[in-house]
């Protein structure tokens, strides 16, 4: 009897081991920097394809809605979906791995280092730290830019929508006056006819004599 008791015991610790494995990295994902598919992941940049992958399959695996009852799984599971989707990407991972090559060089300027200075062939602790928020900035940076450049490219749009809406409706409002001319005119060709038969031949009428007074 007790070494039943003993296994619902460990049964329940292990449970709640688990619960709070799957909130700790629920809250971790969610405090990610989200513009940083690497940091969502928890994976350092340059690592393999099949790194992405198989770090992917475990963490949605631990934090898949359907396999705990937090209400914030959803949001993270999709944080997820998304980083791993951009790095599988050729062309999203090397625009991300170009900003982050740009952070550590910036840095570097900044503290006047060169690629032989030791926290930079070694970076320890505190130059990672640096270097990760230099990445913040620069990927918050690019993100405005990439913005305003769509903003602008809406706004083009737009105006060249604008344009054509407006050629489409003068094109519409000629058509339409050549159809109603052409609609008229057997009408006016009627009524010229009219005219030409009610009006006098030339000489048709002799002109009256004038009479001498006295």
């Amino acid at each position: 009897m007790a070494e039943d008791d003993d296994k619902d015991i460990l049964d329940a610790l292990e449970r709640e081991s688990k619960e709070f494995d799957k909130d700790a990295e629920i809250d971790r994902i969610l405090n990610a920097f989200r513009l940083d598919a690497y940091a969502v992941l928890d994976l350092q940049p340059g690592v393999p394809e099949s790194a992405i992958k198989l770090t992917y399959r475990k963490k949605s695996l631990l934090i898949h809605p359907d396999k705990t009852s937090n209400p914030l799984a959803p949001d993270a599971f999709d944080r997820l979906k998304k980083a791993q989707t951009e790095l599988m990407d050729e062309k999203l991972r090397e625009r991300l791995d170009e900003a982050i090559a740009d952070a550590r060089m910036l840095l570097m300027r900044d503290r006047k280092l060169t690629v032989d200075s030791p926290e930079v062939k070694d970076p320890d602790a505190e130059f990672r730290k640096a270097w990760r928020e230099k990445t913040k900035m620069v990927l918050m940076d690019n993100e405005v830019r990439r913005r305003k450049q769509l903003k602008a490219q809406m706004q083009e749009e737009g105006r060249e929508q604008k344009k054509e809406e407006e050629e489409i409706a003068e094109r519409k409002r000629k058509r339409e006056h050549e159809q109603s001319w052409e609609q008229t005119r057997e009408k006016r060709i009627e009524s010229w006819r009219d005219f030409q038969k009610g009006k006098p031949k030339e000489g048709g009428k002799k002109k009256k004599k004038l009479k001498v007074l006295g």
